[in-house]
């Protein structure tokens, strides 16, 4: 196999173009022969399969996870009774290796925090399944729920309210759309105590949490109602507006989404009633018809948008809501 290497020369002739032995694993150059380099690195499968691995002959393992209480980087001792040449250990070695595999099994959740990682991590796995949230923020927030427990943070209470607040806050840091109502219903825990619990987080570990803009939100209350593009890309125009004038100065980000959206829909003729952007929003219809009458009484390009003939427009407003 010839192969060709731009950055390395021949140390003999200069020359750039090297042969590639796959059997022995030598590169040697192609004009002078000059070995260049005797052993090379088998990345390739192993040729033979190890039934403690599931049957595969991949060469390497798992990859460390801060969402494992071990980032799976611990070794076990085999089951086995047979030795490295496939014969039969007699009973005594046997019975010495069963107590050992006990005794390690044992010293490896020996100390209260691992068996609290464990424990957390569990729950954790479960959390992100019932939220539906990726890899990337469960493993920030191990990493904050590890923080946590290295500072004693953790000591004296509750190990899920702790780590439904990491997750949470690994959602704020990643600007994911989630709000701490879903965050209690899924954990089934009051909000009031995960509340506390996210701020002592904030506080203790210096979390540098960026603000939540209501554009994150249309997405995920727009494919709920199962809005258009056309409809979804006003939604956006409008908030975009609404920065700009300062209108969502101190306005929840979710309510003020829904708002938005239900605004498109008027503009767009999409048959979508508060109440339906409401319930998908999770906040309440009083919420979306407050920021909705804000949003139309203080954007003076919607309110010519919005000029329609008195009748139909009596019309139209008291059919939508």
């Amino acid at each position: 196999m010839e192969i060709s290497f731009l950055k390395t020369r021949c140390t003999h002739c200069g020359k750039t173009k090297m042969v590639e032995d796959a059997v022995s694993g030598e590169i040697t150059c192609k004009n002078c022969g000059f070995v260049i380099k005797e052993k090379k690195e088998e990345t390739g499968p192993e040729w033979r399969e190890f039934p403690e691995e599931k049957n595969t002959k991949s060469r390497v393992g798992l990859p460390s996870s801060l969402a494992d209480y071990d980032q799976w980087l611990t070794t076990d001792i085999g089951k086995g009774e047979k030795d490295a040449f496939g014969k039969f250990l007699p009973s005594g070695s046997q019975t010495l290796i069963r107590r050992l595999i006990t005794w390690d099994e044992r010293s490896k959740l020996r100390e209260p925090g691992k068996r609290n990682l464990i424990q957390a991590f569990q729950y954790l796995s479960r959390l992100k399944d019932k939220l539906n949230l990726s890899d990337a923020i469960t493993e920030k927030a191990a990493y904050i729920y590890r923080k946590a427990l290295e500072r004693g943070i953790i000591r004296g209470r509750s190990i899920e309210l702790v780590i439904t607040a990491s997750l949470y806050a690994a959602c704020r840091e990643t600007t994911t759309p989630r709000t701490l109502k879903d965050f209690s219903e899924a954990a089934n825990i009051q909000r009031k105590g995960l509340t506390r619990s996210y701020r002592l987080l904030h506080k203790e570990l210096d979390l540098r949490v960026p603000v939540v803009t209501p554009d994150r939100f249309i997405p995920r209350i727009a494919n709920a109602c199962r809005v258009s593009e056309k409809t979804k890309r006003q939604a956006l125009e409008i908030l975009k507006k609404a920065v700009e004038e300062r209108i969502s100065a101190g306005k929840d980000p979710t309510g003020l989404a829904a708002a938005a959206l239900y605004l498109a829909c008027v503009l767009t003729g999409e048959s979508v009633t508060q109440k339906e952007i409401a319930e998908a929003a999770g906040v309440t219809e009083v919420t979306v018809r407050n920021r909705y009458k804000d949003l139309r009484k203080n954007l003076s390009d919607i309110q010519k948008i919005l000029k329609l003939p008195e009748q139909n427009n009596k019309f139209w407003l008291s059919q939508r809501w």
